[in-house]
């Protein structure tokens, strides 16, 4: 057996830090909303910072801004991403951790839809059979004593849902994009956050969901730096590193996440397993695995 290139370990070693970064997120958004910033408002604020970072170390040249003007899917991907880090951020941050990311890693069952619509992938019966087990395992986790069908108990558990199917669509967009250059596809998705976290915040907040602001306090600095810089490394670990691997390669290493994100959240006393979770969370993982090791679409 041939030990792992030097080149294939550093981008394993990229992708399992942008895994860290989205694993242990939760964290400072927790503590920003203790302080009075509502995840909403930080999203906008840590992806609006990223943004304006990123255009000052990487000023936009002239093809970089005409491919917002030929390719209409870019501002598709700005909806869809700036949707995934809203609906990911606020559920982790107001439900349970553990429940919120095995939720949203439905993200790989919604796939096989996403991609038959939006890139003509007809699935195979093997991968509809991994669709029907990701819903075993949502229902699952979703169903409660008394309820004849399973449904979202609470607004975390319908955000994580969202933001899952919207990370889906996001993957089939950066497919479809992948002759766009990288810098504006990266431009997207950090104004994505920046502008849906915006128009979130303002409509959560006029229907009494969220809160406006208190007055800037200095505790806000520190997380939202910091999480301003970790999600422009992380992405660019996870450039790095997806660039280099297959993609199936890419997928396992990337569930990694869910490990990071439980560990630490039942560690900081943020969730709770019992054994309903432990049973559709392994569904879910379970058909994930399969995802990633037995692809199953073919093309139409």
């Amino acid at each position: 057996m041939h030990a792992a290139s030097p080149r294939a370990a550093w981008a394993v070693s990229g992708l399992l830090l942008n895994a860290l970064v989205w694993g242990l997120s939760w964290w400072p958004f927790k503590r920003l909303e203790s302080q009075g910033l509502h995840p909403l408002w930080a999203t906008a604020l840590v992806f609006g910072l990223a943004c304006v970072a990123l255009v000052l170390w990487r000023k936009p040249a002239g093809h970089h801004r005409q491919a917002w003007r030929t390719h209409s899917g870019l501002w598709w991907l700005m909806v869809a991403s700036g949707l995934t880090n809203v609906g990911f951020n606020w559920a982790v941050t107001v439900g349970d951790v553990v429940r919120v990311v095995l939720l949203f890693y439905l993200m790989p069952a919604w796939s096989v839809l996403v991609a038959w619509a939006l890139l003509g992938e007809r699935p195979t019966a093997g991968a509809l059979a991994r669709l029907l087990l990701a819903m075993a395992g949502m229902a699952t986790v979703l169903h409660q004593p008394g309820q004849p069908w399973p449904w979202p108990e609470t607004l975390a558990d319908g955000l994580a849902l969202m933001s899952g199917l919207a990370f889906a669509v996001t993957n089939a967009l950066l497919l479809k994009l992948k002759d766009v250059p990288e810098r504006a596809r990266m431009q997207a998705m950090f104004g994505g956050g920046a502008l849906m976290g915006v128009l979130a915040a303002v409509l959560a907040t006029a229907n009494g969901l969220a809160h406006w602001p208190s007055a800037w306090q200095s505790g806000w600095l520190g997380p939202v730096l910091a999480l301003s810089l970790a999600f422009v490394v992380g992405n660019l670990a996870l450039q790095y590193g997806a660039a280099r691997l297959p993609a199936h390669t890419t997928a396992l290493v990337m569930l990694s996440e869910l490990v990071f994100a439980s560990l630490s959240s039942v560690i900081l006393g943020a969730s709770t397993w019992d054994n309903r979770t432990l049973l559709g969370g392994a569904l879910i993982l379970l058909a994930a695995l399969l995802a990633i090791r037995i692809p199953g679409r073919s093309s139409s």
